[in-house]
């Protein structure tokens, strides 16, 4: 695919992506609670305009999944992949014919494996118009436009969109942590719902070996968020009270990326091409490497500067690089984790 698609698929918010950066200090030390206040009190701003210059890089350097996944020896990266969303599935006890939520769905990637996989029919949210339009191109030409379906909605207004009680499912792949707060993109997600009903997501947490006064540690958390468009990232135990608060029940828990893997989950967005299991990993990892973000970042550059590509996208571009070296770096040592997983359940109607 090009790196940057110029047809007009969706419109994009110019001035968000040239903006973008504007909510974030520079240095970890300058960014304080005034930034972060107005980074969760202008969320969709934040969110909308990251993804609306990142999406073709994400395309280009990942797929059409976003997400990281566990690898085993002699797997495949895109196989990981469909076998990470598999497993989410199969831990939720998806059914077909159940009606599903996708909350945060990208361009539908995991949409279309998951209602493969389980014969569900799912709907995603997005409340970018760019990400949505990409997505129903991507369905249709997989034949799925009957059983995968797109809205453009705001996850903090769940029940306004669609009622209470209104999905067998719901689920999130690292899409929650772009939320202003956990309490309420939880609290909406436990309202839409059905009494019984299971949610299931891999949530972008720092884990329990964050502290917060250590300068490192917070470098590593502020360049997670300036790099992937997050207003504030939360702990694990955060989460976890954030679920109980709002009512449901969590049947299962654990952080998948600490589960003694020979091959970590950052392997890729490292370029660590000594990990790749298949020729086509080696060519998509070189893409990660200092070499290959390098060329990306020249190209990018060139279509902006003959406007083929929206002004700002060098700049996105830059800042996922601040958030690789982040990711990897705090996946090194343990501090953060892209898939703490619960399943949770609503609790039963009163009968």
């Amino acid at each position: 695919m090009a790196l940057i698609d110029t047809k007009p698929k969706g419109q994009r918010n110019l001035a968000g992506i040239e903006n973008y950066s504007k909510f974030w200090q520079k240095d970890s030390k300058n960014d304080g609670d005034v930034d972060m206040n107005n980074r969760k009190s202008e969320y969709t701003s934040v969110v909308n305009g990251y993804y609306d210059g990142a999406t073709d890089l994400y395309e280009y350097g990942w797929g059409q999944n976003f997400h990281f996944a566990r690898y085993y020896p002699g797997e495949g990266f895109h196989q990981a992949l469909a076998r990470h969303e598999h497993y989410l599935a199969h831990s939720m006890q998806l059914k077909p014919k159940m009606r599903v939520l996708d909350v945060g769905c990208g361009v539908g990637g995991p949409a279309r494996e998951i209602a493969r996989f389980a014969g569900v029919e799912i709907v995603g949210l997005n409340n970018n118009e760019y990400q949505i339009a990409r997505a129903e191109k991507y369905t249709k030409k997989a034949g799925l436009q009957d059983q995968v379906s797109f809205v453009k909605g705001d996850f903090m207004k769940l029940e306004e969109q669609f009622g209470p009680n209104s999905f067998d499912a719901v689920y999130a792949i690292e899409a929650t942590c772009h939320a202003p707060e956990w309490e309420g993109v939880y609290g909406e997600i436990y309202k839409v719902l059905k009494p019984g009903g299971i949610f299931g997501v891999y949530e972008w947490c720092m884990t329990d070996a964050f502290d917060a006064s250590n300068p490192e540690h917070k470098r590593i958390q502020h360049g997670i968020e300036v790099g992937d468009g997050i207003p504030e990232m939360r702990p694990i135990a955060a989460a976890r009270k954030a679920l109980k608060t709002v009512g449901f029940e969590i049947l299962q828990e654990a952080d998948l990326a600490d589960q003694g893997d020979k091959i970590p989950w950052y392997y890729p967005l490292a370029g660590d091409l000594r990990q790749c299991q298949t020729v086509w990993d080696l060519f998509m990892c070189w893409r990660m490497t200092w070499v290959g973000a390098t060329v990306t970042q020249t190209t990018v550059k060139v279509l902006e500067t003959v406007g083929l590509a929206p002004k700002g996208t060098h700049d996105v571009g830059e800042q996922l690089k601040i958030a690789a070296e982040a990711l990897v770096t705090g996946g090194q040592a343990k501090l953060f984790t892209p898939m703490m997983h619960f399943v949770c359940k609503k609790k039963e109607a009163a009968k």
